[in-house]
């Protein structure tokens, strides 16, 4: 389905604390530079008619203000929208309220760095038990789909996406993104041995390795 190493090793990933809000937030960014101009990347990512073709469908108002909910999955409210370069939006999950933040930026002629940022507030009971990766993976595994969608200029089939994450080669590509963000998480400070534990857990959760 993809080249796991280079999937792996072409992204940027980072955790750790910043200011936001007023407050302080943890986050994880991931990034990665795509072959195509700024606006067709931004097309992919905030279109109703492309977000399914490598993503989930999306309905709602992607302006400041509008609501917007993606199917089966989480939903939010706009707080910014800069078009072509930056959306910043709540995610609303099973109760959870976090924030994403969508930047892009050109990267020379007809390439876009496209940076995508999960902030959470700092006392949250997921991060603390599985690390940054509790999200990271996810996001990893949806670049996958984008990654596909850009390289081919065709719609992701979900089902055989999901049943290439099962198979050995994606549950090594689902270990090796969880490795990455435990050295993430460590690279920000973390304590090796609470990131390695975090990380562990994380790992059982994604793959069931280490479940009776």
């Amino acid at each position: 389905m993809i080249d796991v190493t280079d999937q792996i090793t072409s992204v940027r990933r980072r955790a750790g604390r910043r200011p936001f809000k007023a407050a302080e937030a943890r986050y994880v960014t991931i990034g990665r530079v795509f072959d195509v101009p700024l606006d067709d990347l931004w097309n992919a990512c905030t279109s109703p008619e492309r977000l399914p073709q490598w993503f989930l469908p999306l309905t709602g108002d992607l302006r400041v203000g509008g609501q917007y909910q993606l199917e089966g999955h989480a939903g939010g409210t706009v707080d910014r929208c800069d078009p072509p370069e930056r959306l910043l939006a709540t995610w609303e999950y099973e109760g959870d309220i976090s924030w994403i933040e969508l930047r892009l930026s050109p990267e020379g002629e007809g390439r876009t760095y496209f940076e995508l940022e999960h902030l959470f507030d700092t006392g949250d009971e997921k991060w603390a038990e599985y690390g940054p990766g509790a999200v990271g993976v996810g996001w990893d595994m949806a670049l996958v789909g984008l990654t596909l969608h850009l390289a081919t200029g065709e719609s992701v089939d979900g089902e055989q996406a999901m049943a290439w994450f099962g198979s050995t080669e994606g549950l090594s590509f689902i270990t090796a993104s969880g490795e990455s963000w435990y050295t993430a998480n460590v690279d920000s400070g973390e304590d090796p041995a609470v990131a390695r534990a975090a990380a562990d857990r994380n790992a059982a959760a994604y793959t069931g390795a280490g479940q009776a």
